[in-house]
């Protein structure tokens, strides 16, 4: 199978259509074949988006990315405390 990068609005939407299919009778394996993915990509998806709607994962997203600059905040912050530590010392 070729390497895609699915976005999460994708996957929610490809974890409900295997869900309308099992409820249709079809099997489990059969179901999550027809979405194009593989079985253990199926269950590590349902494990991490499993009963989230599109609006969820939107917010979710938006929080990550906020908490990747607030990260990024915090190590460029600190870096800069220790190199005025140093300096105060005299040890530049």
């Amino acid at each position: 199978m070729a390497n895609k990068q699915h976005k999460p609005e994708e996957i929610v939407t490809k974890l409900r259509q295997v869900e309308v299919l099992v409820g249709q009778g079809k099997a489990r394996l059969d179901a999550i074949r027809s979405i194009a993915v593989s079985e253990q990509t199926y269950y590590r998806w349902r494990k991490q988006y499993g009963g989230m709607g599109k609006d969820q994962v939107k917010e979710l997203k938006r929080l990550q990315k906020e908490n990747d600059h607030l990260r990024r905040a915090v190590s460029d912050l600190t870096l800069e405390k220790l190199i005025l530590k140093e300096a105060a010392r005299g040890n530049f």
